[in-house]
């Protein structure tokens, strides 16, 4: 099993309106494309919140060709939305994982 983690901070400015695009448009649309099978959205805790709130999206994939297609087919046009949305107010980075057993 694969973890694409995406960690993301996020502008106290847009805070709020940010937190509700994620639950009602970008993670379901993310969720849509077939590449993952859960997810889960948390906020990290315990971070200097003085320039914003951090957040990370953890969406999980069976196989990696699962993440990939996720990666060439739907990333780029989701990305840009969120640039388009927010601009700059938020900055991220992203991961993959593999789970150890």
């Amino acid at each position: 099993m694969l973890i694409y983690n995406v960690t993301t901070k996020v502008d106290q400015s847009i805070h709020e309106p940010w937190v509700e695009w994620m639950k009602c448009k970008h993670i379901p649309r993310v969720m849509n494309s077939g590449c993952f099978i859960k997810f889960q959205f948390v906020q990290v805790l315990e971070t200097d919140e003085s320039d914003g709130f951090t957040y990370a999206v953890q969406y999980y994939a069976d196989k990696k060709e699962d993440y990939q297609k996720y990666i060439d087919l739907f990333a780029p046009a989701l990305r840009q939305d969120a640039m388009n949305t927010w601009g700059n107010k938020f900055a991220g980075f992203r991961s993959l994982m593999q789970v150890v057993h």
